[in-house]
């Protein structure tokens, strides 16, 4: 899938929840403590549980809403109507959820300015890469981009971190969609889903060794494919790899 996602003077940091398939016991959506019209900028919620204090985009029903920071449980500096939505009049107790839902990985991006929407493109980087840099503060026009993938979210660093000048203008990106799980967020299992296979056949494997050594080969050889196939998923895929020639 393709998304915008407007950038925060000083944040280099995007958070990008998983969406659980009741929707709200995740932890990271709330409600309206109060309705809001169109002209409204600091909006009040029930809770801020697990939302960046310095910033970020939520959606409330159709709309998109970029905010600035938190004060108590008010949501301050926000912007309506972003990213092609349009303000509209909410009322208390409406969901408001953290923004874009269920990302697994993000393939590609760009920087994209608002005013005439031109494209530079993103170079994608490994963890190594990115701890190499001196200096992870330093702000300016974003060019390289890090994800990072854990069991409930995938974060999305950037650098440079954007500064007023950037503020406003989008990263453009292509992300992998997962699946929604069944039953409610708290029935899943505290691994990343890319591992659940291989953890299976792997426990089929060292049942075999104890109960049934005539299928302990094809098992290993089942167990074996599913880890790699899972180690591949959570290896760099950043946009150039150099690997030293050896003589």
């Amino acid at each position: 899938k393709n998304q915008n996602v407007a950038l925060v003077d000083g944040q280099a940091v995007y958070t990008f929840f998983r969406s659980p398939a009741d929707g709200t016991s995740s932890g990271i959506s709330t409600t309206l403590s109060a309705g809001i019209n169109t002209s409204v900028t600091t909006i009040g919620v029930a809770s801020v549980t697990g939302m960046p204090t310095t910033g970020g985009i939520i959606i409330i029903g159709t709309e998109q809403i970029t905010y600035s920071g938190i004060s108590a449980l008010n949501l301050t500096g926000c912007v309506r109507g972003v990213n092609g939505s349009t303000a509209a009049t909410h009322s208390t107790s409406d969901a408001v959820l953290q923004f874009p839902n269920g990302m697994t990985d993000i393939q590609e991006a760009s920087y994209r300015v608002a005013s005439t929407n031109v494209d530079t493109p993103l170079t994608k980087i490994s963890r190594s890469q990115y701890q190499a840099f001196s200096n992870k503060t330093d702000s300016g026009l974003p060019t390289q981009y890090w994800v990072q993938r854990f069991i409930d979210k995938t974060t999305m660093t950037l650098y440079l971190t954007p500064g007023s000048s950037q503020a406003g203008n989008f990263i453009n990106f292509y992300y992998t969609k997962r699946i929604d799980d069944v039953g409610a967020y708290t029935n899943a299992t505290d691994v990343p889903y890319r591992f659940v296979p291989c953890m299976i056949s792997g426990l089929a494997y060292y049942l075999a060794v104890k109960y049934a050594p005539q299928r302990v080969q094809e098992l290993k050889l089942l167990y074996e494919d599913e880890l790699l196939r899972a180690e591949d998923e959570d290896g760099s895929s950043n946009s150039t790899y150099i690997s030293p020639k050896i003589y």
